[in-house]
């Protein structure tokens, strides 16, 4: 496949705008006259919008590749071992005790319900945010690491900000919480030698709890629920830290 070597400030423009449209693909082709219907199935509107910003992202990558790199380690999608994402997994198993303490077990949910919310839409996301805006700007396009989380974490916060209308109050709420995750993520990314899986974890698992349980808006952005989320984020954060320091060693060469 062809690639472009574009001059370094133009490509860093290129991981931005391709970041910033990713999943509002069908948002910008409606403002531009030209919308995109979704799948006629259940949850088909998410599952185009996801899809097409997972293909999206894959593409640019592809294009921005140079000869002889992995396209797959580049994105964060080599395994590392299980030890991560399961040390991820336990640390949420508090919040969810907290949650089911704090609203009970959801009666209504179905399990297609958490499959996409659950698993799906995650997974695309860390694709997306973490794995090339994240991975891929850091040790291909060679970001400062600092510049690479935030960066993505902003984009990652602005878009969940806009799903909820933008504006302040509980908009504002979610572009911090969900702000704050995307460098969670990708601290996880990091400590587990720059794969998604230890961050997809533990999004997946916070995310189904959000799901199995019933949280009202007004315990979703309260203190009890957000010490939860924090505490899950940073326990992972400290779990997978202390296993790995004995174990440090260089990251592979994409």
């Amino acid at each position: 496949m062809p690639t472009l070597r574009l001059p370094t400030w133009l490509a860093a423009c290129v991981v931005v705008l391709t970041l910033a449209v990713s999943i509002n693909l069908r948002d910008l082709a409606a403002w531009l006259g030209t919308p995109i219907p979704k799948l006629p199935i259940p949850y088909g509107g998410a599952i185009l919008d996801n899809g097409l910003g997972v293909l999206l992202v894959l593409a640019v990558a592809a294009l921005l590749l140079r000869p002889g790199q992995r396209l797959h380690a580049l994105l964060g999608l080599r395994w590392n071992g299980w030890q991560g994402p399961g040390l991820a997994l336990l640390a949420t198993l508090p919040c969810w005790l907290g949650l089911w303490w704090l609203g009970g077990v959801n009666p209504t949910q179905d399990v297609l319900a958490l499959l996409m919310l659950g698993v799906l839409f995650p997974f695309a996301e860390e694709i997306i945010f973490r794995g090339f805006g994240f991975i891929f700007a850091h040790r291909q396009q060679r970001w400062p690491w600092l510049a690479a989380a935030l960066v993505q974490a902003v984009i990652f916060g602005a878009i969940h900000w806009w799903s909820f209308g933008g504006g302040g109050g509980m908009a504002l709420q979610v572009f911090a919480i969900t702000g704050i995750g995307g460098l969670v993520f990708a601290w996880l990314n990091t400590l587990d030698d720059y794969t998604l899986w230890s961050g997809l974890a533990l999004h997946v698992s916070l995310n189904l709890a959000w799901n199995v349980f019933v949280i009202s808006e007004a315990t979703a952005v309260g203190w009890p629920a957000t010490v939860l989320r924090l505490s899950a984020a940073g326990l992972a954060v400290g779990l997978v830290w202390a296993w790995h320091r004995p174990r440090r060693r260089p990251a592979a060469v994409a």
